[in-house]
């Protein structure tokens, strides 16, 4: 059996190496990348929980001037990270931090990136199936690190003028809110993500703030697939 796949992101002009039987990125990664919008030029951006790296490969591609920290906690997926780097001549511009997003304040002094992106373990300890592929579980479960050392990690690195940007399941919303007004990081954008017109929400996507007071701005829903189970056009794009 292969370790690894080699798939293409044709519309990022990237291609990604995946282990065959562990850790897999899906749509949410993108969809996050998409959200977070373009930076300018000379922004830096850390990436927490990176995985394969594959949201920090999508916005060095976005923005074609910035430089990205792809954070990863589990060694052999960092070493999976710099692997997609190199293969994507992207080494002068993303590197990897290989530990946990808990001790990042050893590691960085505070209010240093422009954008602080995550897309975090889904499920706490407790809930949720585990999965019997070696890698999955870590990715989807937390372990060190829960929701709030997330958001306390992102606030610490993100400059007063920057952002945070994050995607949770959306029964993790009033937790999420709850934490975030704790640490008093104002929610700037929500956006919730629907397989269709008719599904309730599966996903939700928020940007974030410190310094700053604003009402949310609660976005259109980003439906995933057409009624007739075709990928939307915003979903193509």
């Amino acid at each position: 059996m292969r370790d690894f796949t080699l798939d293409d992101l044709k519309l990022f002009g990237l291609q990604l190496f995946q282990p065959w039987s562990g850790y897999r990125y899906s749509l949410d990664a993108l969809l996050l990348a998409r959200f977070c919008g373009v930076l300018p030029s000379g922004g830096v951006i850390a990436d927490l929980g990176a995985g394969c790296g594959v949201i920090s490969l999508v916005l060095a591609r976005v923005n074609q001037a910035v430089s990205v920290v792809a954070v990863e906690n589990n060694p052999d997926m960092a070493a999976v990270t710099e692997r997609n780097i190199q293969h994507n001549t992207l080494a002068g511009r993303v590197s990897v931090h290989c530990g946990d997003v808990i001790n990042l304040r050893k590691s960085y002094p505070d209010s240093t990136f422009d954008l602080v992106v995550s897309n975090p373990p889904f499920r706490t300890r407790e809930s949720g199936r585990i999965s019997p592929r070696a890698g999955r579980d870590a990715a989807r479960h937390e372990t060190t690190a829960g929701l709030a050392d997330f958001i306390a990690a992102a606030k610490y690195m993100v400059k007063p003028s920057g952002k945070i940007c994050f995607i949770q399941l959306p029964a993790r919303l009033p937790e999420f809110m709850a934490v975030a007004s704790d640490m008093k990081l104002s929610v700037l954008r929500l956006r919730m993500i629907h397989n269709n017109a008719a599904s309730p929400a599966t996903m939700f996507m928020a940007e974030l703030a410190k310094g700053r007071r604003s009402a949310p701005v609660v976005e259109a829903p980003l439906l995933v697939r057409d009624m007739a189970g075709e990928y939307t056009d915003e979903v193509w794009r």
